[in-house]
């Protein structure tokens, strides 16, 4: 018999797999660098330049990811589940500029995740990123502007009760089919609950991708995150594969995706899976 927290991990599960698969993955700069490209698609046919563009994290493209993360080995063989809510999209500043304002909005459960008597569902805290990029790029794409996280968790074991900006970054170079990258930011807290801890976060996601003419993108990516206040890392390493598709006339992006966690604190996670299914919504 499945129990309350079973069911709404196949809940959430269902989300993303609930479209046909014709084949599968996730674009290369994903969980932290869902798509969006400045200046010309490259060269080659249109669902390969739509991938290619996936594997840009500030591309003139809107997308809205729903990016679902399990995760195992934590605490008491914890569980947790994470879909991630990654709507993108660009907003031209300008003849010359766009900003591209990307959210993540996470929705959890987890199961002994942290410990015994840590079970919980629901809202975990949001956070948004504005990038400022150029239309046009000189060979190297870049992005820089603002990052704020909201205190929207809706229990404490989801978030941390506290309001943080800083600055975000996000540099790449498309050569042909590859694309190489990095995205960066860093928070502090600058409001909330004063019995809650403070936030010093630094995240730093270098990522490769190869996407080939039949628009299936093969990638790989590292997702480290240093907290400054308990000194400790968190790397897990991406690799993915994902295809680009129809669903009638909606252009999608389906995706598979394993994680091993390099470094993990005491009590961490160890190994994950990620599954993508991605909405695209290309210029006309």
């Amino acid at each position: 018999m499945q129990t309350g927290y079973h069911r709404k991990i196949a809940w959430l599960a269902g989300l993303v797999a609930m479209a046909p698969l014709p084949a599968i993955a996730q674009d290369a700069g994903s969980s932290a660098a869902p798509a969006i490209t400045s200046g010309p698609p490259p060269a080659g046919g249109s669902d390969q330049d739509l991938a290619l563009q996936l594997s840009n994290p500030v591309a003139s493209l809107i997308s809205v990811p729903f990016q679902e993360n399990l995760d195992f080995g934590a605490g008491d063989d914890g569980i947790k589940s994470t879909l991630n809510i990654q709507p993108v999209v660009p907003i031209s500043v300008g003849k010359d500029w766009n900003m591209i304002v990307r959210t993540i909005v996470p929705v959890v459960a987890q199961n002994s995740y942290q410990g015994p008597g840590t079970d919980a569902f629901g809202l975990g805290d949001i956070t948004q990123s504005f990038f400022f990029s150029p239309k046009e790029n000189k060979g190297i794409i870049w992005g820089v502007g603002p990052a704020i996280l909201y205190p929207s968790a809706t229990d404490r074991y989801l978030g941390g009760d506290k309001w943080g900006a800083g600055p975000t970054v996000v540099l790449l170079k498309q050569m042909g089919q590859n694309t190489v990258g990095f995205l960066g930011n860093h928070i502090w807290s600058i409001a909330g609950k004063d019995d809650r801890s403070d936030v010093s976060a630094s995240f730093m996601q270098p990522f490769f991708s190869h996407t080939t003419s039949h628009a299936t993108t093969y990638g790989i990516n590292a997702e480290a995150a240093y907290d400054w206040k308990g000194k400790d890392w968190l790397i897990p390493v991406n690799l993915t594969v994902t295809q680009l598709t129809k669903v009638g006339d909606q252009a999608v992006q389906v995706g598979l995706g394993g994680k091993y966690y390099a470094v993990s604190p005491d009590g961490g996670p160890e190994w994950g899976i990620r599954m993508i299914f991605t909405l695209l919504f290309p210029k006309k």
